[in-house]
């Protein structure tokens, strides 16, 4: 290979050639470097050879190796304004004789003749009738070919290449030594695609075949629709509006919110200087309404969030904004297919504020007519608040006749979890009524594709960046519409086999389920469903046993014992139930101390060893005053204290940390422990492991929010260290958690026996995987979703959403000695009912959608091929004088109809086929659909 590249740097075959095969005449010196066979012509031939091939780059053989020639230098010019071969009575040449075109072989110096003889056209028309791209209206003397346009312009979308990095490239291809560099026509460029761009968007739009012209262009009318979402009047039946209750929601819209902060504008130029040629045509808002709006209501305060705290609605007019004219954009996209919607697209001058979604939500919502609209956005349970009367200050061509629709506001999936309960349960995809296996997440998805050319609009005015952006939503759109076929295809086969595998583990979970019981819990979630103010069945309606309430229990049961005179207690201060509560108090400040001492490192402060030392002081005298205490109701604790001090040299203490207190759970059956003693541990231990679980539940909810956090927001070595402590020191809270809940499941499993208590206790308190279950929710979901996920089982206790108000059993207040596991265990069951039954409806639902979205898909491209043939005749009436021009316009529209059409038939036939993905299995060889 090496010696083949090294070979035609001479001559190679041609080297034996004395005559040019051509001519028969002249001395073969000159190959091109861009014609498929490196053939040698002597330089006449070479200039005939290449009157059509203009840009090509040619070499000259010097006796001793090729050197670059051009072909004006061999005396090549270019005609224009007639065909190749005829000759103009009357040439031109371009203004000094000094033309550049830019082209993909490079930037070229050629000698350019204008026609000027009696069937001339202006200066611009015979450059585009050449595939040339004038610079200018006005004495052009830069152009660039279509060819290099359709380059860089797809080039762009795909690797998201800067204008300033291809025409660098082009000027290495044209000079790479910098003894000769090209002419710079950078930022003529940097003009002509900008033009470029938006006259292939006027064209793809039929904007050419107007009789109006391209003025008349309303807003939205440049936008990619999507083809499986309804569209009213193009893709849904005649009777839509009138379908059932039970079909209407097939008709849905879904849509998701978002912003993108790495899109941010530098202050550079301004809407005076730059004003972009696209009004509103596509994605964007109409920038000066926008504005206009914003400078209204700028003052407006944004109410803090009552949710988890959400940097997007308590921060949102804290982002930090120096320097930047934009620092990001808000949009609202199709939350099924990743699409943007039309005038949804803006801005976005802080944070993520409410006045700024509110008016590209209405926006959006201008061009769409449905009924029903299922709305997702990552803080929707904040920003629906009061939704509708922030409307009220919009324009009345943005107001949105709520009343008639319906609309559901719900949260994505992935952003879910770090909501507070009643979030996570109200506003779930998961468990809402017909939307199907739609997460809400699209937008996130999408901004994958788009953020790599932030590094290059942050840098452009107000007008081109929107312009390029707008470009770039374009593009994203229609590769989504071409890949429908394929992605639904896919999409319906999994679900076909998930449906089948959901409802067949919903009637085995039914079939270990009492018929009485199954049928008051549908009772109950289709009423909910149907209204969300009854009581929510996904939610615990139970507060489990918690240490402060059995403290209480206690202390009542006291009283009580006190006012009968049946009370025996052996102290004047202190009952055995808070001797045995006070125990496991100094056993949790045990723990505590432990972490305290492990966490000191070599390098300690002296304050901070002193503060150890104290601590170590104050928890020894609390465990000796307490010893003296529990001698009075444990005697026989003195003959373990004595046998265990033998075993130790008094020269060396027992930590204070390790010193055991002998509560019940440990002493052993042995020691004949009072049964009153055991059920006191028995009950504040149960509740110690509840507290537990709940303390580490929310700690993971802690977790996963300070780990998003980090992610989204942090930047820089500094700030991740502390990022990072912050972390650590959850981590840390984590692990005490957990090892109070072992702590308390052990001595539960002592004191069973003790108390003949049976085994259903484990049913709910089962023994903890630090590795298994201690995941945050990202390390959790990260290869499973709700519709497939396998919950740890600390999720699927009672008490995951207590309702403090509520009593301790589901409303029905009861003895504390009557734990009754079997009412926790049923009340679980019931929300795995719930749970089990919603996944299987999500999954048929999901069926029921993509089979309706393939429907509309096809209506869509045959409504949308019909539309286009319609638009080859709407300029007739003009008369054109020009028969080439009509031509194209019927070639142009006939083209694109026939493209709709042929989607439409390979989507059909893709339907037809086992489309499967890898990792999914089903019955049956073929899906027809």
């Amino acid at each position: 290979f090496l010696d083949e590249l090294i070979r035609l740097e001479g001559r190679g075959d041609y080297i034996l050639d004395s005559l040019c095969k051509h001519c028969q005449q002249n001395v073969p010196t000159i190959r091109c470097k861009d014609c498929f066979l490196p053939e040698l012509h002597c330089p006449s031939c070479t200039v005939e050879r290449h009157r059509h091939l203009p840009m090509h780059r040619l070499q000259r053989w010097n006796g001793t190796y090729f050197e670059r020639i051009t072909l004006k230098t061999l005396g090549l010019r270019i005609q224009l304004g007639h065909q190749i071969g005829d000759t103009c009575c009357n040439p031109h040449r371009a203004f000094n004789d000094d033309f550049v075109i830019i082209d993909t072989t490079g930037i070229h110096e050629v000698a350019l003749d204008f026609c000027a003889c009696g069937t001339m056209q202006t200066h611009v028309k015979q450059l585009l009738r050449a595939r040339l791209f004038p610079a200018t209206i006005t004495d052009p003397k830069t152009a660039a070919t279509f060819g290099v346009l359709e380059q860089y312009h797809l080039l762009s979308f795909e690797s998201k290449a800067s204008a300033y990095e291809f025409y660098q490239g082009l000027a290495r291809l044209s000079d790479n030594t910098g003894i000769n560099p090209p002419k710079d026509r950078y930022p003529t460029f940097l003009r002509i695609i900008h033009e470029w761009r938006i006259l292939k968007l006027l064209k793809r739009f039929a904007r050419g075949h107007c009789p109006d012209g391209v003025l008349t262009t309303e807003a939205g009318q440049c936008a990619v629709l999507c083809p499986a979402c309804p569209q009213p009047g193009i893709n849904l039946p005649e009777d839509w509006k009138d379908a059932s209750s039970d079909k209407r929601w097939l008709y849905a819209l879904f849509i998701g919110i978002d912003a993108n902060f790495r899109l941010k504008r530098k202050f550079v130029s301004s809407d005076a200087v730059d004003p972009g040629i696209n009004k509103g045509w596509s994605y964007f808002v109409e920038e000066k309404a926008y504005k206009a709006y914003l400078g209204d209501h700028k003052d407006r305060n944004q109410e803090r969030s009552t949710c988890a705290s959400h940097n997007a609605v308590n921060m949102a007019d804290t982002k930090k904004s120096q320097g930047l004219a934009a620092t990001g954009v808000g949009t609202v996209d199709c939350a099924r297919h990743n699409m943007k919607l039309r005038n949804a697209v803006g801005d976005l001058q802080k944070g993520e504020k409410y006045i700024n979604m509110d008016y590209l939500f209405f926006s959006a919502m201008r061009h769409h007519g449905v009924v029903v609209l299922n709305i997702s956005y990552d803080i929707a349970c904040q920003w629906s608040k009061h939704l509708w009367s922030r409307m009220s200050t919009l324009p009345s061509a943005y107001h949105l006749d709520y009343d008639s629709k319906t609309i559901n506001f719900l949260i994505p999936k992935f952003h879910l979890p770090a909501h507070i309960e009643p979030c996570q349960i109200d506003f779930s995809f998961n468990f809402s009524r017909y939307v199907g296996r739609t997460d809400g997440e699209a937008p996130e998805r999408g901004w994958a594709n788009i953020n790599p050319i932030a590094s290059s609009t942050k840098e452009m005015g107000p007008g081109s960046r929107r312009d390029t952006l707008d470009d770039h939503f374009g593009d994203l759109n229609w590769k989504r519409c071409t890949q429908l076929g394929r992605l639904t295809a896919r999409k319906l086969a999994n679900a076909i086999h998930e449906r089948s595998d959901h409802q067949r583990e919903l009637i085995e979970l039914e079939g270990c389920m009492q018929m009485e019981d199954i049928s008051q819990w549908r009772d109950e979630v289709e009423a909910w469903e149907q209204d969300r103010t009854q009581p929510n069945p996904f939610k615990v309606r139970v507060a489990p046993e918690t240490q402060a309430t059995v403290r209480l229990e206690l202390a009542r049961i006291e009283a009580t014992e006190l006012e009968t005179g049946n009370n025996i207690c052996l102290h004047a201060d202190v009952p055995p139930s808070i001797l045995i509560s006070s125990g496991i108090d100094l056993e949790e400040q045990q723990r505590r101390l432990s972490f305290e001492i492990a966490a000191l490192s070599t390098h300690a402060t002296d304050n901070q060893l002193a503060k150890v030392q104290q601590h170590i002081n104050a928890l020894r005298r609390k465990i000796d005053t307490w010893r003296d205490i529990q001698l009075l109701y444990m005697p026989f604790v003195s003959r373990l204290l004595a046998s265990e001090d033998s075993l130790h040299s008094p020269a060396e203490p027992t930590p204070v940390e390790a010193i055991r207190l002998w509560l019940p759970s440990t002493v052993g059956p042995i020691t004949q422990c009072s049964t009153q003693l055991c059920r006191f541990e028995w009950m504040l231990r149960y509740a110690q492991a509840n507290d537990a679980l709940k303390d580490i539940r929310n700690l993971l909810r802690l977790r996963s929010h300070l780990y998003k956090f980090k992610d989204t927001n942090i930047v820089g070595q500094a700030a991740n260290t502390r990022a990072r402590s912050t972390i650590n020191k959850a981590d840390n809270k984590v692990s005490m958690a957990a090892g109070r809940y072992e702590a308390a499941r052990a001595a539960l499993t002592s004191l069973a026996p003790l108390l003949n208590e049976d085994e259903a206790w484990k049913d709910v308190l089962k023994p903890l995987n630090r590795h298994r279950d201690l995941k945050s929710f990202k390390d959790m979901w990260e290869k499973e979703t709700e519709g497939t996920r396998h919950l740890s089982w600390i999720w699927k206790t009672p008490g995951v959403s207590e309702n403090t108000s509520v009593g301790l059993h589901d409303g029905k207040p009861r003895a504390i000695f009557d734990v009754l596991v079997i009412d926790s265990l049923l009340l679980a069951l019931r929300i795995e009912w719930c749970k089990a039954r919603a996944r299987a409806m999500r999954w048929e639902e999901e069926v029921e959608l993509l089979k309706e979205e393939q429907r509309r898909i096809v209506t869509f491209f045959e409504w949308q091929a019909h539309w286009w043939s319609s638009q080859r005749q709407r300029r007739d009436s003009e008369s054109l004088d020009d028969p080439g021009l009509r031509e194209g316009l019927a070639a142009y529209a006939e083209r694109q109809s026939s493209l709709r059409r042929a989607l439409s038939a390979h989507f059909q036939n893709l339907w037809t086929l086992p489309i499967l993905s890898s990792t999914t299995t089903a019955t049956g060889s073929t899906l027809t659909v």
